[in-house]
């Protein structure tokens, strides 16, 4: 299907969630359809209108930045209702095969939750979350994105696309 609108929207902090906000963004407009980039923070702008949306944020101890939070609460219902959203987060580097299984629980525990949370949080709202996330991974706490980041944005962004817009 061409010619849809999709919204996305994130929070950042060091630039990383941004960055991959805008390959979301680039990888829409290669499909062939119309996209609006949004910072969560930027309340000066009318509320979001779009056939889609992808909603992203920094994840840090299993949580979603408040202020993305509070767009999705703020989201028009009546205009968002049975369209498609996505979630995306960056998330801590998950540890490698080399690090002891204690530590990699424990990090599981803190790092991977936040993304599908927050998938039951915009679902309770009232939208229609996809089951799929996207996290990707940030080296350190500042950045950069992982190696394979941007990339896997991309296709995640195509797959989504050609799932669930008929």
């Amino acid at each position: 299907m061409r010619g849809l609108k999709g919204v996305v929207a994130y929070d950042t902090y060091y630039g990383n969630t941004k960055q991959v906000a805008e390959a979301l963004a680039e990888q829409i407009r290669a499909e062939g359809h119309e996209v609006e980039l949004r910072n969560v923070r930027d309340r000066s702008t009318p509320p979001p209108i779009g056939d889609f949306m992808f909603v992203g944020s920094p994840v840090r101890f299993k949580k979603v930045t408040r202020a993305t939070k509070r767009f999705v609460k703020r989201l028009d219902l009546a205009a968002w209702k049975g369209k498609p959203v996505a979630i995306f987060t960056t998330v801590g580097e998950m540890p490698g095969p080399d690090v002891p299984e204690k530590k990699r629980r424990s990090a599981e525990r803190w790092i991977l939750p936040g993304a599908l949370e927050f998938r039951d949080l915009v679902r309770a709202r009232g939208l229609n979350a996809v089951e799929e996330v996207l996290r990707v991974g940030v080296k350190d706490l500042k950045g950069p994105l992982v190696p394979g980041g941007i990339e896997q944005t991309r296709a995640f962004a195509a797959d989504f696309l050609h799932k669930h817009l008929r």
